[in-house]
């Protein structure tokens, strides 16, 4: 089996690591402090931004995943030069690119989001995202990489801790039946990307000639509200009827005033006032992973939450 590169060990870089260790293949895993080994999967610490030596640690390999993230507050500084670096790695090595994107490139937009919609984000968050696929793009069309990106809505699921609005701030306690709180309107629909399925349609256009050049969807269940997913997390839980508070600007103003994160949030605050929805028909059309049934998700994300917690009790 082949080389694979992956460049990040959060969610969707570890279960993209561990999917391809599965499948057989070799695993090197990029991140600035490393990790400890894996079965199938070595772990490489270096900085990502830095091209000659993010190079060496891919000779050889048959795709780089782009899977790191910088903390928001740091994004459109880190991101620019962490483009780049993978891009000149890929052009250098000939290993395909595959991309993990997300949907802020599009900006607020009516109706459901698809690939041919412009990347016409006004904020800076928005911008640097969409910058990195058009700069990868511009390389592809000109023979120099081969390049991909597959562009997800929310994590959800088992992994997903820090970052996801059905994660850290939710389960814990929908797990002792205490109310929960969302950002923004908690009855929207709101586009999942649960995180399996994320790693499956990574790994899967990297080995599809096909796919590559442009972007696609990630597999998505139909859109859910938080306070719909809170129901059926709560079910499956069994602990009751667990209610959901929506956070009012005004609370988040506050908030924002002793938190760079909650600050951060703002540019993206109009994903939780209205419908937020991803269309991954295209993907599902042309390929074969499909969007795992939401019910099996929930059973997945409960039973792993209930294990962390009583791990960390």
């Amino acid at each position: 089996m082949s080389l694979h590169v992956v460049i990040g060990s959060g969610p969707a870089g570890a279960a993209t690591a561990r999917l391809l260790a599965e499948r057989g293949h070799s695993v090197r895993v990029i991140t600035k402090s490393g990790r400890s080994p894996e079965p199938g999967i070595e772990h490489l610490a270096l900085d990502a931004t830095d091209s000659a030596r993010l190079t060496e640690a891919a000779r050889g390999a048959a795709a780089i995943y782009g899977c790191a993230a910088p903390p928001y507050p740091r994004w459109a500084r880190e991101w620019p030069p962490l483009a780049s670096s993978v891009c000149a790695a890929a052009e250098a090595t000939g290993a395909v690119l595959v991309m993990l994107g997300n949907l802020y490139g599009y900006g607020p937009v009516d109706g459901p989001m698809t690939e041919e919609l412009p990347l016409a984000a006004t904020g800076p968050k928005g911008r640097v995202r969409a910058a990195g696929w058009q700069q990868a793009r511009t390389l592809h069309e000109q023979g120099r990489i081969k390049a991909v990106e597959v562009r997800a809505s929310d994590f959800f699921g088992p992994g997903v801790t820090d970052g996801g609005h059905l994660a850290a701030r939710v389960m814990p306690r929908l797990l002792r039946g205490k109310p929960v709180s969302a950002l923004g309107d908690p009855d929207v629909p709101h586009s999942w990307s649960y995180l399996p399925d994320v790693a499956g349609a990574l790994v899967e256009v990297a080995g599809e000639e096909r796919a590559w050049g442009r972007a696609w969807h990630v597999p998505t269940e139909p859109a859910r509200s938080v306070r719909e997913m809170v129901e059926r997390l709560a079910a499956r839980a069994e602990t009751g009827p667990v209610a959901v508070r929506g956070l009012s600007p005004a609370v988040l103003g506050v908030a924002a005033v002793f938190s760079p994160l909650i600050r951060e949030l703002k540019e993206i605050r109009y994903q939780f006032d209205r419908p937020f929805v991803a269309d991954s028909r295209a993907y599902e059309a042309a390929f074969a992973v499909r969007a795992t049934p939401v019910d099996e998700q929930v059973r997945a994300t409960v039973a792993w939450w209930r294990e962390r917690l009583a791990a960390t009790a």
